[in-house]
C-alpha cells in the first residue's frame, strides 16, 4: 500500500520522539508499503522563530544580544535531537552538518532583518520556514540510521508551487500535482523514503512561501492527492478527533468514523486536530484520512471518509472557538438600503479580514459577524475609516471576548427539533446567546456567547446529546 504519513510538532518534539517516528516508518517500509513522510517543526520552534523575528524589528532591539542567545538555544535543541534520534555515527555526522548549514543560513537571515528593521510577509515566510528545514533532515537521518535510505526535501523541492501571497499562499494545484507525481515517484521507485517539510512551498521562481500556520496537514493532503495514495495519516499527540476538547469536557471520547464534510466544519470551527484546508484535496480524490496518536499506535484513531457506512447520533462534536470578537454594524439608515452586506464585507475583504460567522436581522437594521481577536482592531479601523470617507452613519459596536460554539453532525440534516434542543439547553443553563447562524447544509448550528460561558456551554451540549463515554 501507499501512504502519506504526517507528523505534528509534538510527535517530533525531541530526539527520542523523532526516533520513535522513524521506527514506525521503517516498520511500515519493511511491510513493503511505499511511504511519503511529512514533518512539522519540532514543538514550539515555529513560535520561537516568530517571536525572535518580531523582537528584532522593535525600536530598542539589541540584535547583538538577541541573535546569539536565540541561535545558541535553537542550535542546542536541534543538535541534542540529532544525538537522541540517530545512532549511526556516520549518519549523525552528515545530519549534523546539514543542520549546522541551515542554522548558519537562519542566522544570516535574522541579521539581515535586524539591519533592515523591517519584517515583510516575504521575510516572515523565510524565517518561519526554518522550523521544518531543521526537523526534516533529523527525521530523514533517523530513518537512515535504522537502515532505510531516506531523502529530505522542502515542500517546494517536492513540487508544491504556490502564488506569491506570503504567509498564506495558495497552491497552484494542477502544476503542483504534475511536479509532485514526477519528483516523488522517482524517489519512491528508487526504494527511498522522501521526508518532506510540511508548511513550506515556493513560487515559480523559487521564493519561499508558507501555507499558513498548521499548514503541514495541507501539505500532506496535497501530496497524497497528487500521488493517489491509499490513506493519509495525520500523526498527533491525541487519540483522534474527539466529541469535544477533553480540556473542556473530561468525558469526551474518540469518534471512530466521520465524513469529510463534518471534518471540514470541525476544522473551521476551532477543532485544532486538522487544518481547515486539508480535507479538500483528499475529498476530491476520495482518499481516506486517518488521525492517529503517534504515541499509542495500538489505537486506530479517527477515519475520515466521504460517507460513513452509518451515521451515529444526531450531533457528533461540540467545538468552541476561542479568541473571537463579535462586531455589529447597525443603524436606521440600513433598513431597506440595498447593498448593505456587500458594502460591509467588501471593506473587510479589501482589508484582508477573515470573517468567521455572519448573522443579519430580518429587519435589516444590523449585521453581526465574528472575527479573530487578532484582526479586530484592523477590522474596526477599516470600517470606521471607510464609513467616514463615504459619509455612512452606521454605528459599530464590538464584544472583544466572545466564543463561537458549534454543534456539528451529519445526523442533524432533516432532523426536526435539533435547534430547539440546543437553545433550550443554553436557556436552562442560563447562558446568554449573542448571535446565531446555521448553514443550509444543516451540518452545524453555531452561535456566539461570552468567552467565560464557553466551557459551560460545551459541557451542557455534550451532556444533552449524550456524547460522552458510556453513552
Amino acid at each position: 500500500m501507499r501512504f502519506v504519513i504526517k507528523f505534528g510538532g509534538v510527535p517530533v518534539k525531541d530526539g527520542k520522539s523523532i526516533r520513535k517516528a522513524a521506527e514506525l516508518i521503517v516498520d511500515r517500509y519493511k511491510k513493503r508499503d511505499q511511504l511519503v513522510v511529512v514533518t512539522s517543526a519540532m514543538a514550539g520552534v515555529t513560535d520561537e522563530l516568530a517571536t525572535i523575528a518580531s523582537k528584532l524589528v522593535e525600536p530598542r532591539a539589541n540584535p547583538k544580544q538577541l541573535i546569539p542567545e536565540f541561535m545558541k538555544r535553537i542550535s542546542d535543541k536541534h543538535f541534542e535531537a540529532c544525538r537522541g534520534a540517530i545512532a549511526d555515527k556516520d549518519v549523525l555526522y552528515q545530519t549534523t552538518r546539514t543542520v549546522r548549514g541551515a542554522l548558519d543560513n537562519l542566522q544570516r537571515v535574522l541579521t539581515g532583518i535586524s539591519y533592515l528593521g523591517e519584517l515583510s510577509p516575504r521575510s516572515q515566510d523565510l524565517v518561519l520556514s526554518f522550523g521544518e528545514r531543521l526537523s526534516a533532515p533529523i527525521l530523514a537521518g533517523a530513518i537512515g540510521s535504522l537502515g532505510v535510505s531516506s531523502k529530505h526535501l522542502t515542500g517546494f523541492e517536492a513540487g508544491i508551487l504556490t502564488d506569491d501571497r506570503h504567509t498564506e499562499a495558495r497552491p497552484l494545484l494542477e502544476k503542483t500535482r504534475k511536479l509532485v507525481h514526477l519528483r516523488l515517484n522517482k524517489i519512491l521507485a528508487a526504494g527511498e523514503v522522501p521526508v518532506v517539510t510540511g508548511f513550506i512551498a515556493g513560487t515559480k521562481d523559487g521564493t519561499v512561501t508558507t501555507l499558513g500556520r498548521g499548514g503541514s496537514d495541507y501539505t500532506a493532503s496535497i501530496l497524497g492527492a497528487s500521488l493517489g495514495v491509499d490513506e493519509i495519516w495525520i500523526m498527533t499527540d491525541v487519540d483522534g478527533i474527539m466529541t469535544a476538547d477533553p480540556k473542556a469536557e473530561p468525558n469526551a471520547r474518540v469518534i471512530e468514523v466521520i465524513s469529510y464534510l463534518e471534518a471540514t466544519e470541525l476544522a473551521y470551527f476551532g477543532a485544532k486536530v486538522l487544518h481547515p484546508k486539508m480535507i479538500e484535496p483528499a475529498m476530491e480524490f476520495d482518499i481516506p484520512v486517518r488521525v492517529r496518536n503517534a504515541f499509542k499506535l495500538e489505537r486506530e484513531g479517527t477515519l475520515i471518509v466521504r460517507k460513513p457506512k452509518r451515521i451515529e447520533g444526531i450531533v457528533k462534536v461540540i467545538t468552541a472557538s476561542k479568541n473571537v470578537s463579535l462586531v455589529t454594524v447597525g443603524g436606521a439608515g440600513m433598513i431597506g438600503a440595498p447593498g448593505v452586506a456587500a458594502t460591509v464585507f467588501d471593506i473587510l475583504g479589501r482589508a484582508g479580514i477573515k470573517v468567521l460567522m455572519i448573522s443579519q436581522s430580518s429587519s435589516q437594521a444590523n449585521i453581526s459577524f465574528t472575527v479573530d481577536l487578532k484582526q479586530l482592531d484592523a477590522a474596526l479601523h477599516a470600517l470606521r475609516t471607510e464609513f467616514a470617507k463615504r459619509r455612512i452613519d452606521w454605528s459599530i459596536t464590538c464584544d472583544r471576548n466572545a466564543s463561537v460554539i458549534a454543534t456539528v453532525g451529519a445526523g442533524m440534516k432533516g432532523t426536526p427539533g435539533v435547534a430547539a434542543r440546543v437553545f433550550n439547553t443554553m436557556g436552562r443553563n442560563r447562558i446568554n446567546i449573542l448571535m446565531i447562524a446555521q448553514g443550509s447544509s444543516e451540518l452545524n448550528i453555531s452561535f456566539a456567547t461570552s468567552e467565560r460561558d464557553a466551557v459551560k456551554a460545551v459541557r451542557a451540549l455534550h451532556d444533552e446529546f449524550r456524547l460522552g463515554r458510556g453513552r
